[in-house]
């Protein structure tokens, strides 16, 4: 059989075949195969239901919520190093956290995630806007790679460039809401939105720096921090423009000594212990103002 024969029987004779069994409107059977040939596409595991997180701690509505987000989750472990996931990290310290501050009352305190599921970074402060934060603390454990001898937690605020920036995005996007942060934008032209949406996010960011020098300065000779411990970045999880956030990155899950602290009870407590005071310093001196 000649090679030209091969080629009309295994490439021209199927085409005409199934062009003739168009032309009579005949149905084609699909191929079975177990469907592996179908593309599957992974999504998140957080149905987006408009289910909010239950709120603990003090029954009064008047008292001071704070979010707490565990990074990462679900299918994205976040950093892994010396047999540890970030994500079960940053569950175990969030979920400690709120049972201290629940404990020792005069908060209320939510999480965006109370089990091993994945959110978005766009969920996680919105949820936190719908609840009416007060607070927001977004949890994370670092990655140096093959630099194992970085360690040390260190703490982001939003940018000054990146909170402008995303006062314009939010207010193109939140135009017809009434109020944020005590001042009313309804019905304001978009350029006017921007401004009153930066001034908000400007006084959050004072307050979220506020904040920072409160763990920072609880920390001192507790929790070990990397040089320059505060800094700035555009970070998504950070764009909330009517509460104060900061993302707090707990240690180096790729230094073995960060790994244990961060897994330790004892490094777990004096976490908590830090956190805790922190946040109640920065609620009491609000109070007074």
């Amino acid at each position: 059989m000649t090679w030209r024969l091969h080629l009309v029987l295994v490439v021209l004779l199927p085409l005409v075949v199934i062009s003739g069994l168009i032309g009579t409107g005949a149905k084609l059977p699909i191929p079975y195969f177990d469907r592996e040939y179908v593309l599957r596409f992974l999504l998140p595991d957080y149905p987006g239901n408009g289910e909010l997180p239950q709120i603990f701690g003090a029954e009064e509505k008047e008292a001071p919520l704070v979010v707490i987000d565990a990074g990462h989750g679900g299918r994205d472990p976040g950093a892994v190093g010396h047999g540890v996931m970030e994500k079960d990290i940053t569950l175990t310290l969030a979920l400690a956290l709120r049972d201290e501050l629940v404990r020792e009352g005069s908060l209320r305190v939510a999480l965006t995630r109370e089990d091993d599921r994945l959110l978005t970074l766009k969920e996680r402060p919105e949820i936190a806007r719908q609840l009416g934060a007060d607070l927001f603390i977004s949890l994370h454990a670092d990655s140096a790679g093959e630099q194992s001898e970085l360690s040390g937690a260190s703490i982001y605020t939003l940018s000054d460039r990146a909170s402008s920036a995303a006062a314009v995005r939010f207010a193109r996007r939140e135009n017809d809401a009434d109020r944020l942060n005590g001042i009313t934008f309804e019905g304001q032209s978009a350029e006017v939105s921007a401004i009153l949406v930066d001034l908000s996010q400007r006084r959050s960011q004072e307050q979220s720096g506020e904040f920072v020098e409160l763990i920072l300065r609880e920390g001192e000779g507790v929790y070990d921090f990397i040089s320059d411990a505060h800094r700035a970045a555009d970070l998504m999880v950070l764009h909330a423009p009517d509460i104060p956030s900061v993302l707090f990155e707990t240690g180096f899950v790729t230094n073995s000594e960060d790994a244990h602290r961060l897994t330790s009870p004892e490094g777990r407590e004096g976490f908590v212990r830090m956190m805790t005071q922190a946040i109640r310093i920065y609620f009491a001196r609000l109070s007074e103002v």
